[in-house]
């Protein structure tokens, strides 16, 4: 396919743009194997040490080498390299390698150099910033080190930077575009589900999105919450509910979301991270109870915070019926989404809220909310989830809150 094959010219990054499911990996794939092979199985090739970098150790092994568009399941049996799991090293019979390096430690490239390196997933890496430069200090061998990345856009500095670079071509391509290797199930199921939304654009069409306008929380804002280092106590934990109005796979799916706070001076300079997002959809309120009672479990949280708008003696009876004792605060919405949001949003515009680990799904929806009404399909559950945790821990802790234990995760 034409989004596959590198561009003509004397560039220096070579950007490949697609939907989900568009050929991105397989085009990576064959553009690292076109560096390192000769004309024959034991020939040179153009480049001889190629960086292969990931968001994970894990997703860079299981996707980028040995995944089913990877180098591995590209390579013919003469071609083939060899999996040095001790040194994270591909080596082709020619002699050529490939060293695997995770974005979550950019220090690791700070020595090693390159001829070549094949990047995925930029757009969504934590430590995207970091990660970049170090790759670009290493690529410093042969006469024209390039680097193939190959990534779904999110509205992020680094991949806006990097498109706006003279020396940077970009290639393109939709979800669609790949349909002869996808499940045609696939295909009609998100499209009917995600439609002409901007998460279709973004995630099906391969599209760079910008702000939503009116957005509470612009791409700025959740960059910024992205790189807030969290510590290792906090004084406090919950877990807040936001349950579907219905149940089963039509039903909206039910927000839940863990956040920490941080109290440190007066509550008007208390700060708190979004540690979990354990949103579940598709399973009957007993299901959605447990998800809840497990991540009060999992992060030995000191309440759950659930909306009782809607069944609000159904909400309170599902969540006994998994955790009797569990202590458990309801909370009635009788403002609207929006006027609700708004003073969260203000606190990631002041930098005291941080992001751990990754919610791109709820992240999602967050840059979707505006002023003016949420701008995606069904309703916007993690927000108000969201919402319902930072407003229990931040904006209007409870009147005679005492500060207890610190607790080390």
């Amino acid at each position: 396919m034409a989004h596959q094959l590198p561009p003509p010219g004397d560039w220096r990054s070579w950007v490949i743009m697609g939907g989900r499911g568009a050929g991105k990996t397989r085009a990576g794939a064959e553009w690292v194997r076109a560096q390192v092979e000769g004309a024959l199985p034991l020939d040179e090739g153009a480049c001889k040490r190629v960086a292969l970098v990931g968001e994970t150790l894990d997703q860079v092994r299981e996707v980028m080498v040995f995944g089913d568009s990877g180098i591995l399941a590209c390579s013919p049996p003469d071609r083939r390299p060899a999996w040095q799991a001790s040194r994270r090293c591909l080596v082709w019979p020619n002699g050529a390698e490939a060293m695997v390096f995770s974005a979550h430690d950019p220090e690791g490239l700070r020595g090693p150099q390159f001829d070549a390196a094949w990047v995925d997933e930029l757009a969504k890496w934590k430590k995207a910033r970091d990660t970049w430069d170090m790759l670009q200090f290493a690529l410093r061998l042969g006469d024209h080190p390039r680097v193939c990345v190959t990534t779904t856009p999110r509205n992020v500095d680094v991949l806006k930077e990097l498109l706006a670079l003279d020396s940077t071509v970009v290639t393109h391509a939709t979800t669609e575009t790949n349909r002869a290797n996808l499940a045609e199930s696939f295909l009609q199921e998100v499209r009917a589900r995600y439609g002409n939304t901007r998460l279709a654009r973004q995630e099906l069409d391969g599209v760079l999105l910008g702000d939503a306008e009116g957005a509470l929380w612009t791409q700025e804002m959740l960059e910024r919450a992205r790189g807030l280092a969290a510590p290792g106590d906090f004084d406090r934990i919950v877990v807040a509910v936001d349950p579907p109005a219905g149940e089963g796979k039509a039903a909206d799916a039910c927000g839940i979301v863990v956040a920490g706070v941080l109290c440190e001076g007066p509550p008007q300079g208390w700060r708190a991270w979004v540690l979990e997002d354990a949103t579940v959809q598709g399973v009957s309120p007993t299901g959605w109870a447990e998800a809840a009672v497990a991540a009060y479990g999992r992060w030995q949280a000191d309440r759950i915070v659930a909306e009782v708008n809607q069944g609000g003696a159904m909400v309170e009876a599902m969540l006994r019926q998994v955790a009797p004792q569990v202590p458990l605060r309801k909370v009635h919405a009788t403002r609207g989404k929006v006027a609700r949001a708004e003073p969260v949003a203000a606190l990631y515009e002041q930098g005291r809220v941080g992001h751990l680990g990754e919610l791109a799904p709820l992240e999602d929806q967050m840059g979707l909310m505006t002023a003016g009404g949420f701008d995606g399909p069904g309703s916007p559950d993690r927000v108000d989830a969201l919402v319902w945790a930072l407003s229990e821990l931040v904006v209007a802790p409870a009147e005679g809150w005492r500060r207890p234990r610190v607790r080390s995760l």
